[in-house]
């Protein structure tokens, strides 16, 4: 049994955050198979590794060409209609691809256009979807919620990419896919249930100077543009040092798929035992806490440069995803508390934009440092930058001073608003 704080209890026993919870947590797992179901349905079109790649750049470039106008949609109309109707965009897209494939009349660029609009309606959801937990669960309770929806999702990404393997085996990738255009439908039908959320009546603003506003938002507080900036150089160096050039590494050097495939094991669980972590921790410094979190990323890049024996990578994947979950869980809570809530969906929305633009191209630009460099040079200097980029907005004391949010930071009656 995880352990399960009165917070936590107290939440999931609200209907409205229950639904939320099992709606995003139902989404989830469909969402864990549909990568290695959409890379079988390419494959299966007559599509290669260029096609491939086609397809899922359709769906990151359509989510990041949105982010700023997803997150403006979610701060001036109701959120629950937005993270409903977004569901239901990715389930219809879904369904319509199904049918292609089953009927035989797919080709790539079906496929294509089912994963650009579902990463077009992923940049109106995850803004709003966040903004919902802050709008709807007292400050006290955030951390806590933020804490479980994280244990679900990674939850979710354990089990589901089993259970896709053995999906796709027994069915083929169509049916893959139909299931998650089920969950989709499903979740969207758990949002609606949830109800809507209490929002205060706003003035209407042209839709460009609201655009404009989240900008300004982000960059008039140092502390934010300043670790925006940090997460445009962590997550990138990470990206491309563990999910690019990590299996190569196992290839090379540790026999193969089977090794590798434990230490992306462990990492995983690091993130399961951050958010369990994180349900019964609450630190005070969450601008410490964030950047030793995300700068734990540097040790298994590190482990692997210095070819340590297998345990002790598999220990850095530990301690790195649960350094990372704890800090993405505080993270959130520290946004959620320190930015307005009719400002928050463009916000993050700009937030996720600046961390997010710089990973293409990291992409492209490790192979040739690969061959220039060498593999364990590469990695070495992925986890030199990811230190640095860590312990830098330190110096800041703006950073340095961020508070985590306390437990009775609350309202005192918390039943009156959790109803998301």
């Amino acid at each position: 049994m995880w352990p399960l704080n009165s917070g936590a209890g107290a939440l999931l026993g609200h209907r409205g955050f229950r639904l939320h919870f099992t709606a995003r947590l139902l989404s989830w797992t469909g969402s864990a198979v549909a990568p290695l179901a959409l890379a079988f349905a390419v494959l299966g079109v007559g599509g290669g590794p260029r096609a491939l790649g086609v397809v899922l750049a359709a769906g990151v470039v359509a989510q990041l060409a949105l982010l700023p106008v997803g997150g403006v949609v979610c701060d001036r109309v109701d959120r629950s209609r937005v993270v409903v109707w977004s569901n239901l965009a990715c389930a219809l897209a879904e369904a319509v691809a199904v049918v292609l494939l089953v009927s035989g009349a797919a080709r790539v660029w079906h496929l294509a256009v089912s994963a650009g609009v579902c990463g077009a309606a992923g940049a109106f959801f995850a803004p709003a979807a966040d903004g919902a937990v802050a709008e709807a669960v007292p400050a006290g309770q955030r951390h806590t919620a933020n804490a479980l929806l994280k244990f679900g999702q990674n939850t979710g990404k354990a089990a589901s990419p089993a259970l896709g393997g053995v999906l796709i085996a027994a069915a083929g990738p169509a049916w893959a896919i139909g299931w998650d255009a089920v969950t989709f439908a499903a979740s969207a039908l758990l949002f609606a249930r949830a109800g809507a959320l209490p929002r205060a009546v706003r003035s209407r603003t042209r839709f460009a100077v609201d655009l404009r506003q989240g900008w300004r938002e982000l960059w008039c507080r140092r502390w934010l543009g300043v670790m925006v900036c940090q997460a445009a150089l962590i997550g990138p160096a990470w990206l491309a040092g563990y999910q690019l050039l990590g299996p190569l590494y196992g290839q090379r050097f540790l026999g193969g798929a089977g090794l590798w495939g434990v230490v992306v094991s462990a990492f995983t669980g690091g993130l399961i035992v951050g958010a369990v972590l994180a349900l019964v921790w609450r630190p005070s410094g969450a601008g410490f806490t964030v950047c030793a979190g995300t700068g734990a990323l540097a040790l298994p890049l590190a482990a692997i440069a210095a070819r340590t024996p297998v345990l002790v990578l598999v220990a850095a994947a530990l301690l790195a995803g649960a350094g990372l979950e704890v800090a993405v869980i505080v993270w959130a809570s520290l946004l959620q508390e320190r930015i307005p809530g009719d400002l928050l969906g463009r916000t993050l929305s700009y937030s996720t934009l600046g961390q997010t633009l710089p990973v293409p191209a990291a992409y492209l630009l490790t192979g040739p440092a690969v061959e220039s460099l060498g593999l364990r040079t590469t990695l070495a200097a992925a986890a030199l930058l990811i230190t640095v980029a860590a312990v830098l907005p330190l110096a800041l004391p703006q950073v340095r001073g961020l508070k985590g949010v306390s437990a009775d930071a609350a309202e005192p009656t918390p039943s009156a608003r959790v109803t998301v």
